[in-house]
């Protein structure tokens, strides 16, 4: 059965309708100029989306059903009955083995969707309220495990790709160092190290084969001698001195600098780890083109934002 057409045909003789005002209701007339019989249609596709939209809106917010309808709340409940029996749609796992795997979390309004994406098309995603390892270990188990992973380095992933992935390489995103170190450093460093570390991030992104790759490495390092002894600099605790919000109650001192090694340790792990130049690795190369992605951008500027274009979010 096909749904009634903004210009509907007449019953009793076939001839095209025309709107002939409305109902006491509201509702649009419609007459047939040929043999005049009027009659009213109804639209049940565009009633069922008008409740499938009030049930998405009232599920994850406040409101109580009597406060979704504006009365008793029965007629709300009648209305979106049918809403609780959807099957949200699941791709099949073809147990096709992928290059790279995107992975990311996603939030909308106090839940979370962890998203899987090849670079071309999502290949699976999981609901749930935080990205922890027992979500992401769900959503790995359903693919055999990747040459390479792609990740912000989100909460849980790490232990879940322990778990789930062992062998699969991961390449951490650009764009992620860079917020992280801009966090700790903020765009306009008071300290020397700090611009200068900044500046080391910036050119980061701008990395495009191994020689350079090899030159930002070497800079990196001389970054770290030529600050070794100011990074390692204490401040003691002292009566009525100023302690900060982080030190323990307890804690004699704590380092002066505590943000530039906060940067440090990323770095740091993020070499011990090799994630910061595997797309750059020789075996992702055809063709002259470079197969695995260095940001996880194109998940978060493709389904990410159409997801929630789509709810207005």
């Amino acid at each position: 059965m096909t749904n009634p057409r903004n210009h509907p045909l007449c019953d009793v003789c076939g001839t095209k309708l025309v709107k002939n005002r409305t109902t006491s209701a509201g509702r649009t007339r419609w007459r047939c100029k040929h043999c005049g019989a009027s009659a009213t249609q109804s639209r049940p596709d565009v009633t069922r989306r008008a409740d499938l939209e009030a049930f998405l809106n009232w599920l994850p917010g406040k409101d109580s059903q009597r406060q979704a309808d504006g009365g008793t709340g029965r007629s709300f409940r009648a209305r979106i009955a049918w809403c609780w029996d959807i099957e949200v749609p699941q791709p099949t796992p073809t147990g096709e083995v992928h290059r790279q795997i995107i992975v990311d979390g996603t939030y909308f309004q106090g839940w979370c969707v962890l998203i899987a994406f090849t670079g071309s098309h999502v290949i699976g995603w999981q609901w749930c309220d935080t990205e922890k390892k027992a979500a992401w270990v769900q959503l790995l188990k359903q693919f055999p495990a990747p040459d390479v992973v792609v990740t912000d380095g989100g909460a849980g992933l790490r232990a879940a790709l322990d778990q789930q992935w062992r062998r699969t390489r991961i390449q951490r995103c650009y764009f992620h160092i860079f917020t992280a170190v801009k966090r700790h450093t903020t765009l306009n460093p008071r300290l020397e190290s700090g611009k200068e570390i900044l500046k080391l991030t910036r050119e980061l992104m701008q990395v495009r084969d191994l020689d350079a790759a090899a030159s930002w490495m070497g800079s990196y390092a001389s970054w770290e001698a030529r600050w070794e002894s100011f990074l390692k600099q204490r401040t003691y605790a002292r009566t009525a001195a100023e302690r900060p919000s982080w030190a323990k109650p307890n804690q004699t001192w704590w380092y002066t600098h505590i943000r530039l090694r906060q940067v440090q340790g990323l770095y740091r792990q993020l070499i011990r780890n090799q994630s910061l130049f595997t797309w750059l690795d020789d075996q992702f190369l055809q063709n002259q083109t470079r197969t695995v992605a260095r940001t996880i951008s194109p998940l978060e500027g493709w389904p990410n934002r159409a997801i929630k274009d789509l709810l207005g979010l």
